[in-house]
């Protein structure tokens, strides 16, 4: 299962974050590393979608996509030399969660751009560490193998950029360059979620503060769009609105004026972050969203059900949930010719229906 770290200084809502996520009893407490070992959970993706086809066939079960939730100890300036950092190497995607709440009783800056400042810093120093250990090795080996030198260039262009306390998804590094530093697992080699965390009584805050954090990220287009997503919320009340019951819980953000809320959003960003899309099955007996990379071909969906669908694969028949849902149902949408059969070379595209049909 696919995960994503939330990472931020000491008292930015990680902890808090983290149990309004995945329903945990992470620590949350007004004082550095509380959190010094990282927790890790799972967080359901919210999917109305499934909902309503599971509405559809009557399903007496529904099961959602989910990712894992890891709560990595808050960092501090000199964290790159080990403090704070823990497994983030481990995380396929990272959440910056900054600070952006006032509040006199909880020690630390409140500007997030200040938090921003220092994250940033320290995951770009912990990457220059190991691309200069990686550079000199490659540049030994470019020596003797020519085809080595394509990787020993490309991190010396990233250690100018990190030297330079610059995060490699802000740099004007090459695809090709990031393509071939991908494999070691650098921290800032990746898209980035930030979720700017203001008081519960500050909500309309959100758009000033979400947009000064945007322009900090993205100072004269240095960042593309599709490299950076950041979302405002208070973290408190969404915490808070995890506790209640669906209903309970809609009517108090209702009441509040936000909707699903942020932590909905949230979650399916970080999903999308990760390159991550969701095909759907359903029936009387379950209606479940399954997980595939952006761009899988047929028969790798199909083995996310069971290998053996994967191996003795034949065809998927296959309906965009949409036009499903327009229809009505499966046999309906059968009889009016909707149902495709799609062959190997089919790719999934977000939001598929579908039945497989193999032979083992």
């Amino acid at each position: 299962m696919e995960r994503f770290g939330l990472v931020g200084l000491p008292n930015a809502g990680k902890s808090s974050l983290y149990n309004a996520l995945t329903g945990g009893g992470a620590l949350a407490a007004p004082y550095a590393f509380a959190t010094k070992d990282p927790n890790i959970g799972v967080a359901h993706v919210p999917d109305p979608r499934l909902e309503r086809l599971a509405e559809l066939s009557s399903s007496k079960k529904v099961v959602h996509a989910a990712v894992q939730v890891v709560d990595i100890g808050g960092l501090v300036e000199g964290a790159s030399k080990g403090e704070g950092l823990g497994n983030i190497r481990e995380v396929d995607a990272i959440v910056f969660v900054l600070r952006a709440f006032r509040d006199p009783d909880v020690p630390g800056p409140d500007d997030p751009l200040e938090h921003l400042r220092v994250v940033e810093l320290e995951l770009a120093l912990a990457d220059l560490e190991t691309v200069e250990s990686r550079l000199a090795r490659s540049k030994k080996a470019a020596r003797v193998d020519r085809s080595a030198e394509e990787e020993a260039a490309a991190f010396q262009r990233a250690h100018d950029i990190l030297a330079a306390g610059t995060p490699i998804y802000r740099s004007a590094l090459s695809a090709d360059d990031r393509e071939v530093l991908a494999p070691h697992f650098l921290l800032t080699n990746r898209r980035v979620l930030a979720v700017v965390n203001v008081g519960e009584n500050e909500l309309d805050r959100i758009p000033a503060e979400v947009a000064r954090v945007r322009a900090e990220f993205a100072p004269e287009g240095s960042v593309q769009a599709s490299e950076v997503e950041v979302i405002g919320m208070s973290v408190q009340l969404e915490a808070e609105a995890a506790q209640l019951d669906a209903l309970d819980r809609a009517e108090m953000l209702e009441a509040l004026g936000l909707g699903e809320g942020a932590l909905a959003a949230m979650v399916r960003s970080a999903y999308h972050l990760l390159g991550l899309r969701t095909y759907f099955t359903t029936g009387e007996k379950e209606s479940r969203a399954w997980t595939f990379r952006a761009g899988s071909k047929a028969p790798e969906c199909a083995g996310k059900i069971h290998s053996d669908i994967q191996r003795g694969f034949i065809r998927a028949e296959v309906i965009h949930c949409d036009e499903l849902l327009a229809i009505g149902s499966w046999n309906k949408a059968k009889e009016l010719g909707k149902i495709r059969s799609e062959g190997k070379d089919y790719e999934f595209v977000d939001g598929d229906v579908t039945e497989f049909r193999f032979n083992v």
